[in-house]
């Protein structure tokens, strides 16, 4: 891509488009477009096509997509399923119709089967059945995935998928019912400290293993792809270190200085045993994570502390990842 090349980042708002503008703008990167879901509605086919013939992006990076926890995954499943296949098939579409170089979609190691072999290799992609809490939303990515392929099959496109794993970081969503684990125990431990409680209550036994990924090591990851890889094959993007929900209770408790207790409520489902990402791939063309778990908690407790009353908020489609 070159510096003044027009880059449309779709989900330019949400935790990783932010992080991805931010990136490109530290190499250099001069014009970025992007809009609110308010400003630019992605389910609506005409406003996109409008976009999209009007702007004439060159380079598309795709991370727009409606998101949650488990909860409004299984409670609102075919409004995930609904909005996020609408949102990838205007952005893809539009992008071969206007003749847009290159474009990024962003899936999500959800993608992969519930029993997939460990560490997860890309050659895993439809081998057995989905999670089942979150099947709606990763058959969505799947299809965005399969879009991108076809169109470089028959209209000789270079669009290209990636699969990242658990992030977190800067701008995180830290709603009460729908937020990821990370953040949620920021959020736990964070009211545990100022409420002077004794205790955290966990769920599990604290024994699954979880891969995480900083936000700003993955849109450097992002920005390198787009200069570097142009294979249909999908590519994996983590940290390649997995730790237990217990090691990351610990490290959380003591990044935000909570003095009380550690408690986990064995009654309660543990989830999946483990998940861990190959980026063997990646790391053959060059790229790999620089942030520790430490380091990134710190900077996403920050970000937190900076406006936390803000983050309590309801899932919805918006630019969120």
């Amino acid at each position: 891509m070159k510096k003044d090349s027009k880059i449309y980042i779709a989900g330019r708002y949400g935790m990783v488009g932010s992080s991805i503008e931010r990136e490109l703008i530290k190499q250099g990167y001069n014009n970025i477009l992007g809009h609110t879901s308010k400003e630019l509605d992605l389910r609506n086919q005409e406003k996109v096509e409008s976009f999209f013939h009007w702007c004439k992006p060159d380079y598309v990076i795709l991370c727009a997509s409606k998101v949650g926890g488990i909860y409004a995954n299984n409670t609102y499943p075919a409004e995930f399923i609904h909005s996020n296949l609408t949102i990838f098939s205007n952005v893809i579409h539009s992008s071969y119709v206007n003749h847009v170089k290159k474009l990024l979609f962003m899936a999500s190691s959800c993608i992969y089967p519930k029993n997939s072999k460990q560490p997860m290799k890309e050659s895993e992609l439809l081998t057995g059945e989905l999670e089942p809490t979150n099947e709606a939303y990763a058959i969505a990515k799947i299809a965005g995935i399969k879009l991108c392929q076809s169109y470089n099959k028959q209209y000789k496109t270079n669009f290209i998928s990636c699969m990242p794993t658990n992030l977190y970081g800067p701008n995180d969503n830290y709603d009460t019912m729908n937020s990821h684990v990370l953040p949620a125990m920021i959020k736990k431990f964070h009211y545990a400290k100022i409420n002077n409680k004794s205790e955290v209550v966990l769920w599990g036994d604290g024994t699954p293993l979880r891969e995480f990924l900083y936000v700003d090591d993955l849109a450097e990851s992002c920005v390198f792809l787009m200069n570097n890889y142009n294979e249909t094959e999908i590519i994996n993007i983590g940290s390649g270190i997995e730790v237990s929900i217990k090691e990351l209770a610990e490290t959380i408790k003591d990044v935000i200085c909570f003095s009380g207790k550690l408690k986990f409520d064995t009654s309660m489902p543990n989830g999946t045993k483990r998940k861990l990402l190959d980026c063997t791939k990646l790391e053959k063309l060059g790229w790999k994570s620089k942030t520790t778990l430490k380091d990134g908690i710190k900077k996403t407790y920050d970000d937190f502390l900076k406006g936390h009353t803000k983050f309590d908020r309801t899932f919805q489609y918006e630019d969120l990842y």
